[in-house]
Parts: C-alpha cells; structure tokens; sequence
C-alpha cells in the first residue's frame, strides 16, 4: 500500500501488484529502479531484542542506547517505510547522531513480506493501527520494553516516520496519546484516513477533504474515552511530492490543530534552509502544539543534510533526500535538545488513596503554588489532568493493583517533578487471562461444548467450532464466569 521511503515509490506495474498483496506475500518488490528484498538482520549499532510481549503484529524489535545513557532519558520510536529495515532508517536517518548528543534512546521496529509484501507497516488496517490491537500494539509493547531496559522517562516517549512509517505515525499518536507526548509524521497521512487498500491510495494521491472537525473527530474517536491531553505534532512535507500529494499535509494539519483547539491560522512562519518553511500553530498558553514543515522543491522522501555541522545529519540515498535535517529540527521541537519543557515545579506532597471501587480509584494531594493543573500517571503513563488536587481513575479491572504519582503543571504546560508513588487495589474478583484453542478451553472447564461449537462457561458467549485449529483469550471475571477478550484481557 502507499508507504514508506523505499517503496511509498511506486511505478504503475508495482501500483496493480500490490492490490494483489493478500497471494504476493514473500516476492520481491521492484521500487524506485531498486530491486529489494525483504529487510535484513541489523547491522552493527543496533541491537535486537526479542521477547518484548505478546506481538501480535509480528514485529521485530531493534533498539540503539548511547553509551552510559543515563536514567529517566527520553525515548524515541523510529518507523521505517516500505522495503525498508531498521537498519536502512537508523544509517540514513541521522537519528543516532542526536540520540549521542542528546542523551536518549531509539527504538527502530522492523516489519517484514510475511506481514505485507511491501514490507510496509499496515496503517490502513483497522486490525493493524488501532489501539491494543497488531502492531500499534507490537510497538506499544516495545515502548514498554525499552522503558524497562533503559529506565526511560514515560513523559517523553516520542514517535516518528516517513511516507507508511508517517502514516503508522499519525495512527499511534491518534491511538495511544497516553504514552506517547510527541510525534512527527514525515511524507505521511492523516490519522484513520483510510480503512483498506483501495482507500489507501485515494488517500495518498487524492486526500479527502473534510473539515478539521471531522479530522479531529477521528482522532477522538480513536484515543481513550475522556482523553484531555494530546501529543505535540510536527508534520513534513516535500512540495514536488508526486507519491504522497501535499494536500496530505494540509489535512494533516487541520487533524491536529483541531485536536489541539488552536484554530488554522499560523501563530507565526519562519523561513528555515533548504527551501523549508516552518508555519507554528501555538496552544493557548502560548506552547507550540503543531509544526509544519514545507519544503520547496523536495519529492518523496526523509529531508536529510549531510555533513558534521552541528544542524547537520544523516546521508542522502533513495527517498533520504538532501535539503534540511529534518532530525534535527524535530528533536528540537521535542525538547531533546535541553530545552525541553520539563518545568520547575515541586512534586506534590501528601499523595493518598482517598477511595476504590471495583473500576475507580480516588486521589487527593496537597494543592503546589503556582500549579495550573496536575497530571495523573498511573504506571509511570500519563492517565489524566486536572485543574483541582484530587482525581478519580476510571475504567479499571476489578481485582487490580495500581501505582499512581502526580505532578504539578505550570502555566506554560510543562509537568514539573512526580511524587512518590502510592498504590491502590480495586475491589472484586481479579480478572485471569487465558489464551488456548477451544478444545483446551473446554478440557480446562473454561468453556463447553455443544452440538460441536463451543461457548464460554458463565457468558454462554459463542466461540466457534469445538476444535484445536481456534483460539480464543477468556478474561475470567468472576468465579466460573469467562469472557472472550482477545484484544484488550490484561496480562496477555
């Protein structure tokens, strides 16, 4: 489907083929004048790390760490586009030069043919780019992973792409704007603006147009319900892109100015080299939300420019395009540079349980001077904000334990230092996950059979056949009472 650097590139041979995706799977892809295969083991520099959850995107995993990276560093999430590898993005890039200089860690997933023939990151499958589902969620879980591994900061957790990797992009800044605080969409598409192959490609050459209300109302519908806090977006685009049509930006645009509430009206414009102009959308308080990045002149592609200056970066090959580092300027807006809007408030003090219920749980804290809000972390992960010093968690599994910290939020937008963490337990039965084919669920006493199908114990819930080839994850929710659960069940 219309992707990313390498392969986002197609000649009209290629265009019929890849409609026929679902029986090409493991051919070779003839893009850009570039016979390619499917991508390669990393080379050195980078690491890969396997075992990082359930992946049921069927994702590998490479990650990069500067050495002696300190503790609470930032992590960012690079996406590779079609025929491309992990190892392509990471030598062409220049992220690595700025993840030694700047102190943070990369994550570079990988797909393969046996997902899309393309080796294309599948954004224009629901199954694929929603939340808790494929690989938005491989990618969730290597965000976790890298956390763990490196201690790594889960206020700054930022993701970025090119061409299928910008389109993946804008879907997970959409789907998990709880983890991750930034985004930068190279090349790329509106979140959810397509839904299947065919829509794919009316997207890339023939953007619909809606308004930014119905944009953003794709993003809200997309992110968890009562979510208040939204990721910063950078958005590149190249005016001689025949791949990826401008307009894209521009739909871009009013997705995320919309969502952030600032109107589509620059707050400013800057001219920056390589022909790039830079339009700023502020937020109210003065904060830039959104950042377009247009550059005159430039095709399909990374903007690149190589050289060891210090706004230098990367290397030019097919679809890394010599004109602006765009790394540079996007860590930047991040913050990754030192500059970053960490703030200076003190932590909250005085952090306590207040109450729990079987899918709530109730904070207080003692009010911080000069704090404008608070944001809420459960788990290390942005949950929430509020204006008051109190706050009720919803939407939780009955049975649970949670930890929770708060911070205090100063009047430009940035969190100041977490409090010590509290831990509260729902009340109820603890759910219990169990993923099996049906003859084992029913063997387990999970499920039983009749008239050869098989149903969940307690729900009655319909399962299919009664047979080893279907499986199927049951939350228990209570004693002898399954359900089916196979995209959200925790501790899958």
């Amino acid at each position: 489907m219309g992707q990313s650097h390498r392969a986002f590139r197609f000649d009209r041979a290629l265009v019929r083929r890849a409609r026929r995706w679902a029986t090409a799977a493991g051919a070779l892809v003839l893009t850009g004048g570039l016979l390619a295969a499917a991508p390669q083991a990393s080379a050195a520099g980078l690491t890969q790390v396997t075992g990082f959850g359930t992946n049921p995107g069927n994702l590998s995993m490479y990650t990069y760490a500067p050495d002696a990276l300190p503790a609470g560093a930032p992590l960012v999430v690079a996406l590779h586009g079609c025929t491309q590898s992990a190892d392509d993005y990471y030598a062409h890039s220049g992220w690595p030069k700025f993840a030694d200089a700047y102190g943070f860690a990369l994550v570079l997933p990988q797909t393969s043919s046996a997902n899309n023939a393309n080796s294309c990151f599948n954004w224009f499958e629901p199954g694929d780019s929603g939340r808790g589902q494929g690989e938005a969620l491989s990618i969730k879980q290597m965000v976790d992973r890298a956390v763990a591994l490196y201690g790594g900061d889960t206020r700054r957790v930022y993701v970025t792409g090119l061409s299928a990797g910008g389109a993946m992009t804008a879907n997970l800044l959409a789907a998990y704007p709880d983890v991750f605080a930034g985004g930068a969409i190279g090349s790329g598409l509106p979140a959810r603006c397509a839904s299947s192959v065919s829509a794919a490609y009316t997207c890339m050459y023939s953007p619909p147009d809606k308004s930014p209300a119905q944009w953003g109302d794709l993003v809200r519908s997309a992110a968890p319900g009562g979510t208040d806090s939204w990721p910063r977006v950078a958005i590149w685009q190249g005016t001689a892109d025949t791949t990826v049509q401008p307009a894209n930006a521009t739909e871009l645009r009013d997705q995320w100015t919309n969502v952030w509430g600032t109107g589509q009206t620059p707050s400013r414009t800057e001219s920056l080299g390589g022909g790039t102009t830079l339009s700023v959308y502020d937020d109210a308080s003065g904060r830039s939300a959104v950042e377009v990045y247009t550059v005159s002149g430039m095709g399909h592609g990374l903007a690149v420019d190589p050289g060891s200056g210090a706004e230098q970066c990367g290397s030019a090959s097919t679809y890394y395009l010599d004109t602006i580092c765009s790394s540079h300027h996007i860590a930047g807006f991040w913050g990754l540079d030192g500059d970053e809007d960490t703030g200076s408030l003190p932590a909250p003090t005085g952090l306590t349980v207040t109450g729990a219920t079987d899918t709530t749980v109730s904070l207080s804290w003692q009010a911080v001077a000069g704090a404008a809000s608070y944001a809420v972390y459960r788990g290390g992960t942005r949950v929430g904000r509020t204006a008051s010093a109190s706050y009720t968690d919803t939407g939780l599994a009955t049975g649970t334990t949670y930890s929770y910290t708060a911070a205090a939020v100063d009047t430009a937008g940035a969190a100041g230092s977490a409090s010590p963490a509290v831990s509260a337990t729902t009340t109820g039965f603890p759910p219990t996950c169990h993923t099996a084919d049906n003859y084992a669920h029913t063997a387990a006493g999970r499920a039983y059979e009749s008239g050869g199908y098989t149903y969940a114990k307690g729900s009655g819930q319909a399962m299919g056949l009664w047979n080893t080839f279907i499986s199927h994850t049951l939350k228990q929710t209570a004693p002898g009472h399954y359900v089916i659960d196979d995209a959200g069940c925790p501790g899958r």
